[in-house]
């Protein structure tokens, strides 16, 4: 054999003679920032088969041969960022249903109500997302409201965070909800002075009227899954921590992972009442699109309708210190069991007294389950939301690995009445990322939506900047537990991806990785803070596919 020929072979590998490897996508022509602290940055990316096959310099890329290339245009390419906290299906509904987002006051409430009977002339009014923390009339609605907006109608309008929602006379009277209703453990039935409910009902209490909503049920609930999905992607999330699932979800995702349906990665909680789910183990579909592995328990209401357990009673109602939904035993015996089976758990806990109880339930569990019974060792249990915690048990969560999956926009949000209800004091450990950080935790990132809009951009935007979305901080809302942009980053990219066990898989751009991409028009590591909030979402990639390309 010629010497020139074998010269060819043995370097065939490094490009020599004209060979180059091949691959699918070539993306450069702006910054990439990898995630990773050694290599914050590179200018090539190269995708095959879904799994990132080059990470570095342009001028290393050349020894490639991509079947496509993407130019940047001096746009800044990250890691897939991930929404650790949101209900998908919540998202899709938001789109299709009555929609209270940014109502500025209940006379404006009532007149979306009234369009909406005008509009509907029949059947139940079904809305979400008001907040009445701003309004000029500075209370909740209540059932006469509805019933001067739509007589005879029944309405339901959830608040924005889920824990309450107001029903009409009409819809009270449907339920048989009235003044001998007894309460229910977990729930309250607002009541006036004389003893009649008000139409306002609190956590568990709004299961009395859960039959009159018409929920959409089984295949019916594909398209409000399928439009969350798109609306995610449009956002740049490349996946989501999909919460509070049931099992028609679970089956319908994994229906639509195998068919090649869904645009992008979803990682399932799954409702207590399913968890006969996970007896074998996590599920997987669709090229592993879909993981449902954990198990969302509830152990308190929210702080905005005054359901958030705390360990003193609201400052703007003393007779309450809101409510834990569910007991210790139960609670210990549940945590138990998910330990020897490997599940893993998230769970909700906004008060501070809700989140020292759910830290004691998984400290007692971890002391009653020797590693030896544990089908897995490193369970990464999580509490979600953990938004008041004590100063005293700041430090627990790293102490017993538990992770504070946190949405960062619901503390700019929260501004505006959160001192109102608590006191000043009690802020001290409220939305505590940076302390939490500083010692040893990792913060998962999500949005909640649809409580919250679902942007990544709003909440890094809150992260780092700990004002709301006008500017506004005001006093005693600690801007020194705001985080810096590296955190943030990490917040919604490889942390996500460890408290998913993935971090193998995801959450930093390098070799081996998965090609999860998500492309900002500008650097939002470096623009000034009020111009995160505006920077073009230029494209999504998931598995080295574009599921989402904005309009030139």
């Amino acid at each position: 054999m010629p010497r020139f020929i074998l010269l060819c072979l043995v370097i065939l590998t490094i490009g020599a003679c004209g060979a180059k490897e091949p691959a699918d996508t070539l993306y450069s022509g702006g910054v990439i920032h990898t995630g990773l602290d050694n290599e914050p940055t590179i200018e090539a990316v190269l995708v095959k088969d879904g799994r990132i096959l080059y990470a570095g310099s342009q001028e290393g890329a050349k020894r490639y041969q991509p079947a496509n290339a993407i130019d940047l245009d001096d746009a800044h390419m990250f890691p897939g960022f991930t929404d650790a906290h949101a209900h998908l299906y919540g998202v899709g509904r938001r789109e299709t249903t009555l929609n209270l987002e940014g109502t500025p006051s209940l006379e404006a409430l009532i007149q979306r109500v009234e369009q909406e009977a005008a509009r509907i002339e029949e059947g139940a009014i079904i809305g979400r997302g008001w907040i009445e923390t701003g309004w000029i009339e500075g209370r909740f609605p209540n059932r006469f409201d509805l019933d001067r907006a739509a007589p005879g109608r029944i309405v339901l309008l959830r608040r924005a965070d889920g824990h309450a929602l107001v029903a009409s006379s009409e819809a009270l009277t449907a339920a048989g909800v009235g003044p001998d209703t007894q309460e229910i453990e977990g729930g309250r039935i607002e009541r006036d002075e004389e003893g009649m409910p008000t139409g306002m009902l609190i956590d568990n209490a709004m299961a009395l009227v859960a039959g009159l909503a018409a929920d959409l049920q089984g295949e019916a609930r594909q398209d409000a899954l399928q439009t969350g999905a798109q609306v995610m992607t449009a956002y740049g999330w490349t996946g989501i921590h999909n919460m509070s699932v049931g099992n028609d979800d679970v089956q319908l995702l994994e229906n639509m992972a195998d068919q090649g349906a869904l645009p992008l990665r979803v990682y399932n909680a799954i409702d207590e009442d399913v968890m006969r789910l996970l007896a074998n183990g996590p599920r997987r579909a669709g090229n592993d699109r879909v993981i449902t592995r954990a198990v969302k328990v509830y152990a308190d209401g929210a702080l905005g309708s005054r359901g958030a357990a705390l360990l003193a009673p609201y400052n703007d109602a003393p007779d309450t210190s809101g409510l834990m939904v569910r007991g210790t035993d139960e609670s210990r015996t549940l945590f138990a069991r998910a330990l020897r089976d490997g599940v893993q758990l998230s769970v909700h806990a906004i008060g501070d007294a809700a989140n020292r109880a759910v830290l004691d339930w998984m400290a007692g569990a971890f002391a009653d389950v020797p590693l030896d019974e544990r089908r897995v060792a490193d369970p990464r249990w999580r509490i979600e939301h953990a938004q008041m915690i004590n100063p005293d048990d700041l430090a627990r969560f790293a102490a017993l690995g538990i992770i504070p999956s946190m949405q960062p926009s619901h503390a700019i949000g929260d501004l505006h009445f959160a001192s109102a209800r608590v006191g000043k004091k009690r802020l001290q450990g409220a939305y505590a990322w940076n302390t939490l950080v500083k010692s040893g935790a990792i913060i998962p990132g999500g949005s909640d939506a649809p409580v919250e809009r679902g942007d990544p951009r709003i909440e890094f935007y809150a992260a780092v900047s700990r004002h709301d979305l006008k500017g506004y901080q005001g006093k005693n809302w600690h801007k020194e537990e705001a985080v810096d942009r590296v955190t943030a980053l990490k917040m919604f990219t490889i942390w996500p991806a460890y408290a998913s066990f993935r971090e193998d898989e995801l959450g930093t751009i390098e070799v081996g990785k998965r090609a999860d991409f998500t492309i900002f028009a500008d650097d939002i590591m470096t623009i000034p803070e009020m111009d995160i909030l505006s920077t073009k979402i230029v494209m999504t990639v998931v598995d080295g596919k574009t599921v989402f390309k904005a309009e030139e």
